[in-house]
């Protein structure tokens, strides 16, 4: 019981988090979808930091890796709204936002947990 209670609360607060950045960008109007990208590419390097950097205390700890990496960043970084928006995209055909947007998020997702593991 007491790992789920780990997970709720760190996804709680990953959600909020993932709440925030939404608030901050929305006035930006713009058709591309950039408070998902910076969610889920703050939580590929927080990730990123916590299983390279910090590997000694969070990978060691089950009740940590469950509230910081399976919460937290599960709650922040957000697949399936990054589907939908892809999606929507594709179907308005706004094929260089759509492209941007995979290449962004993929690239750069991949792109900071190599160069952060890279400097361990």
């Amino acid at each position: 019981m007491i790992k789920l209670i780990a997970v709720f609360i760190g996804g709680g607060f990953g959600s909020i988090f993932r709440y925030g950045i939404s608030v901050l960008f929305q006035d930006f109007g713009s058709r591309f979808p950039i408070a998902t990208v910076i969610s889920n590419l703050i939580s590929c390097l927080i990730l990123a930091l916590l299983v390279f950097v910090f590997s000694d205390k969070v990978m060691n700890s089950s009740m940590l890796k469950l509230l910081l990496l399976v919460g937290f960043c599960g709650g922040f970084s957000t697949f399936s709204t990054f589907s939908l928006e892809s999606f929507e995209l594709l179907k308005n055909q706004e094929y260089v936002y759509f492209s941007l947007n995979l290449i962004i998020s993929l690239a750069l997702g991949i792109g900071i947990v190599a160069m952060v593991a890279r400097q361990v």
